[in-house]
């Protein structure tokens, strides 16, 4: 789980390199899911989260440069 405090502390290219990952794994995960071969159950719960501060911080990031 990433915290928000480190995700704050990379650049845009970083967090869309991020992003991009872990949109990867999330893919795997429910691939994993719907063949009955998930380790991890609750991996699929802290990545969705992951990616969905990423794209809050994108967010803010895009708001505060319009201004």
């Amino acid at each position: 789980m990433t915290k928000a405090t480190d995700l704050r502390a990379k650049s845009d290219d970083q967090l869309v390199e991020e992003l991009s990952s872990l949109k990867r794994e999330a893919f795997n995960l429910r691939f994993q899911a719907a063949t009955s071969q998930l380790e991890k159950p609750t991996r699929v719960k802290e990545v969705r989260r992951d990616i969905a501060r990423i794209k809050t911080l994108q967010g803010e990031r895009s708001r505060s440069s319009d201004k």
